[in-house]
């Protein structure tokens, strides 16, 4: 963590927590399968023992990557950034100090989408853009659970782009990774919503004439309370986002730019690419100043816009540049604009943090407060009150 200020809503390591009066539920038991026949969906249900990392001093197993990792074959094209990013999410996943089996994988249409197929944990492959409704619903029933959506730029912001800003202003407590790639990749290639204009695919073979989404600019504007972008080229700083992410209690949205080798293949090249990296890239943090390409330049806010300044002739220094707070939606605002300027570096890190209570604790909160009011009441009684009619 880069500020004072822990963000922290884990206890013990695990995320989730129960609200007063509810208890845990543990996990059914998939059904079991004939022998030698292999599961053709994501898997019924982790194993509940059977860890394969090494002892602890407990005496208790310690997770591993492998533990997160199912038998599924991986169905993406070879080279694909997802395997980047599948690969950083099983590493992640022991360190966070959930058992698997209160793990929850939520994904939509498209070829991120087939990301809980491949976690060994409990997960669902939804319909096109609904993810975050059923993230919702299954956050506000069972708030014990540890919650990730996995979505796509086409998923999210095309037919699931109602969903999508609904969830960021309710502040759900769960995690939501977001593959940007600027193309549909699963249906071979058309323009998406964060295509540049003039995109030529199969879908505009004249160049795309839409103007295109800026994901982190929208989750902002939908009164999202944490964003945070990183790239798939990146696998440190991509881990770091995601804990990030997980330690946030609330909806803990993260963009990541991902290579589409096969259809969009070098989208992103002039941020990941070590040729160009430094110059076109700031990597900012918390109430650190904004510094790039080897702390030869940095940003200063001119007015409301930024600027790039040189730090190496000697007229100006570290001390002029803007000094970031990711706690000022105003800063976060402006940091989300810097979007493919030439002039200026693509940012990467988390634009904004809100302290603001999550949905599913207001929701438990609410209920609890009316049982302890009310009673627990009678579903009988319910039906029964008011005008009611008997038919004989």
């Amino acid at each position: 963590m880069s500020d004072n200020k822990p963000d922290s809503k884990s206890t013990n390591g695990q995320k989730p927590t129960f609200p007063p009066g509810m208890k845990p539920k543990g996990p059914s038991s998939g059904p079991k399968l004939p022998p030698g026949m292999k599961p053709k969906g994501p898997p019924s249900g982790p194993p509940k023992s059977g860890l394969t990392g090494p002892v602890g001093g407990d005496g208790a197993s310690v997770a591993t990557k492998a533990d997160f990792t199912s038998d599924q074959d991986v169905r993406w094209c070879p080279g694909c950034g997802d395997y980047a990013i599948l690969a950083t999410v099983q590493r992640l996943m022991p360190e966070l100090g959930v058992p698997r089996e209160n793990v929850v994988f939520i994904s939509g249409i498209g070829c991120s989408s087939r990301f809980p197929y491949y976690m060994n944990t409990y997960g669902m492959h939804s319909i096109h853009g609904r993810a975050p409704t059923i993230v919702t619903g299954l956050k506000s029933a069972r708030p014990d659970l540890d919650v990730w959506m996995i979505t796509g730029d086409g998923d999210s912001l095309s037919i699931g782009g109602n969903h999508i800003i609904h969830i960021m202003r309710r502040n759900v407590n769960a995690q939501i990774i977001l593959f940007n790639n600027q193309i549909y990749g699963l249906t071979k290639g058309q323009y998406s919503p964060t295509s540049e204009v003039g995109k030529v695919t199969k879908s505009s073979p004249f160049g795309s004439l839409d103007h295109p989404f800026n994901p982190i600019a929208l989750v902002l504007g939908a009164e999202a309370s944490f964003a945070a972008r990183t790239m798939d080229r990146d696998p440190k700083h991509m881990k770091k986002m995601f804990m990030r992410a997980h330690d946030y209690r609330g909806t803990g949205f993260v963009e990541v730019y991902q290579n589409c080798n096969i259809f969009n293949d070098g989208a992103f090249f002039q941020f990941t690419e070590k040729e160009s990296k430094s110059d076109r890239t700031i990597y900012f943090e918390h109430e650190k100043p904004l510094v790039y390409a080897g702390g030869t330049k940095g940003l200063r806010l001119d007015g409301f816009n930024l600027e790039s300044i040189d730090l190496e002739n000697g007229n100006l220094g570290v001390d002029d540049c803007l000094v970031y707070d990711e706690t000022s939606r105003e800063l976060a605002g402006i940091m989300a604009r810097v979007h493919w300027k030439p002039d200026l570096p693509q940012p990467f890190g988390v634009f904004y943090r809100e302290d603001r209570p999550s949905y599913d604790d207001l929701l438990h909160d609410q209920i609890n407060a009316v049982i302890e009011r009310s009673g627990k009441g009678s579903l009988k009684k319910l039906l029964e009150e008011g005008e009611t009619w008997e038919i004989t």
